[in-house]
């Protein structure tokens, strides 16, 4: 993402919680406070709420050089209440807030090909806009700020659920004798076929779990989901059920590979291997 706002022209700065991360054309500083210094947007992805806490509000974090009519964009995945503390907080000094998770995964980060889903002001997300144009592809405005986390859960569930049905379906259908060759093209054909289908679908086949998406992460998101499930007294009991074989999926030492990996746990349990074409 920073990569693509530098090929896009803008002056960034960078601060990676990992080391030696550089991005080439980008200015490299040693702490978030010092990134921040002298900006007029701060933008943000990092793997969950406590880290994006930390940034803005640990020690030699983003909150010590916020001035007022900065804007602040998270693009992490977190939680929408802990969204609106955080917003509120640096609201104090002036500075607007818009959560604008993505979905594309890493191939869509790397080609600029984001799709984004935004919580904030009209009038800051339109300042925002050759920004979201050189890092991705669509801007959804969900309204105000905390929608765009909202939607991100309610979007990652689905993506959990699905696919869970689709690796059941195979596990099941190669267990009762069914060629997996001959199944997909129905799939494809009918209304079975989804985004996540047919995403997934030519990984699978080539028995490729390495992380465009890894499982911890989509662990994570499910625990967020359902926590703001909790907060709403909103009942999920499919995903309270996909959170099982995911927490299963970890303790077998999965969760650094894809969440596609949550079929070899299926497979495991069945006692066969599902084959796509050699």
């Amino acid at each position: 993402m920073a990569a693509n706002l530098v090929k896009a022209g803008h002056e960034v700065s960078i601060w990676n919680r990992t080391a030696g991360k550089d991005v080439e054309g980008a200015r490299t500083a040693s702490t978030p406070a010092e990134a921040v210094r002298g900006v007029e947007v701060v933008w943000m992805c990092v793997s969950d709420t406590k880290a994006v806490e930390n940034v803005l509000f640990g020690p030699s974090g983003a909150e010590e050089a916020l001035t007022e009519g900065m804007i602040i964009a998270d693009s992490s995945t977190i939680s929408p209440s802990a969204t609106l503390r955080f917003a509120e907080r640096v609201k104090r000094r002036g500075v607007h807030y818009v959560d604008a998770p993505m979905t594309g995964s890493k191939i869509a980060a790397e080609s600029g090909n984001l799709i984004f889903m935004v919580g904030g002001a009209e009038p800051v997300l339109a300042t925002l806009a050759p920004l979201f144009q050189a890092m991705g592809k669509q801007v959804f405005h969900m309204g105000d700020t905390s929608k765009g986390q909202a939607t991100k859960l309610a979007m990652n569930l689905q993506i959990a659920l699905i696919y869970e049905g689709f690796a059941e379906a195979l596990t099941l259908a190669t267990k009762l004798g069914v060629d997996i060759n001959r199944l997909m093209p129905l799939v494809q054909a009918s209304m079975v076929r989804s985004g996540v289908v047919d995403y997934k679908a030519p990984f699978i086949m080539k028995r490729d779990f390495s992380p465009n998406f890894p499982l911890r992460l989509m662990l994570k998101d499910i625990h967020l989901t359902l926590e703001a499930a909790k907060e709403a007294r909103v009942r999920l009991p499919g995903l309270e059920a996909v959170e099982e074989v995911y927490d299963l999926a970890a303790e077998e030492g999965h969760q650094d590979l894809d969440y596609a990996a949550t079929l070899t746990l299926l497979e495991k349990w069945a006692g066969i291997e599902v084959k796509g074409a050699a």
